[in-house]
């Protein structure tokens, strides 16, 4: 990306940014403000990191963060779970960003082709996962399911929609609180890599989990801050 470029970049993710935090959205949460800010800059956001996950993740992310020392004091608390998730659940990529992780599952690990219900092989992934969410009860977790572009458009969105509460209900069954979970279903709409080639489309048929601090958390965090 030169110059120019990213002098663009980084204004369109200002605008963005502005529009979405201003007094028109008090309706919204800070997760749902930071999703529409990661929908909104497209690409952009992707391009700075190397598009490790999708918009919407990201976006969630950004919008929960609290900065300054406080962040600090979380980042040093999901930089230990996202240590000790990358030693216990060994088919997950795990990505730290920012205040949050994300773990990301290929499709094919969870399920059968065009499938919703959890492969038997996979369970011990996600109970695995379960344990340590169970151990770090300050969080809140969106679970954000992903296609390629392969088939309908609509059915596509579905799928999505139907993996990522497959996965909320099994870690429900595994001991985490429904109220800590949240969904979304992206379809083929936030590709990370090109969906014209069998490896490309391979990457973007994924589940991502993206982890944050809760409000306790961060209430925690910003007196030590003090």
């Amino acid at each position: 990306m030169n110059n120019f470029n990213i002098k663009i970049a980084f204004y369109s993710l200002v605008i963005t940014t502005v529009c979405v935090l201003s007094e028109g959205c008090h309706s919204l949460n800070k997760t749902q403000k930071g999703a529409m800010i990661g929908a909104g800059t497209g690409g952009v956001i992707g391009g700075f990191i190397g598009k490790s996950a999708g918009n919407t993740a990201l976006g969630a992310i950004i919008g929960g963060a609290v900065g300054g020392t406080a962040g600090a004091f979380i980042g040093h608390k999901m930089d230990k779970q996202a240590a000790e998730i990358k030693q216990t659940v060994p088919g997950a990529t795990v990505v730290r960003q920012g205040e949050g992780i994300i773990v990301k599952f290929d499709s094919g690990i969870l399920f059968d082709v065009d499938k919703t219900d959890v492969k038997p092989a996979a369970q011990v992934n996600l109970k695995n996962l379960a344990a340590s969410l169970d151990k770090n009860p300050e969080t809140n977790i969106m679970i954000i399911g992903h296609t390629d572009n392969t088939g309908p458009v609509a059915h596509n969105a579905d799928l999505s929609v139907h993996r990522a509460s497959s996965v909320k209900n099994y870690l429900v069954d595994n001991g985490i609180r429904r109220s800590r979970l949240n969904i979304d279903g992206r379809g083929e709409t936030e590709p990370i890599a090109d969906n014209s080639t069998v490896t490309g489309r391979a990457q973007n048929r994924r589940v991502e989990i993206v982890i944050m601090a809760n409000d306790q958390m961060k209430k925690q965090a910003k007196q030590a801050g003090q």
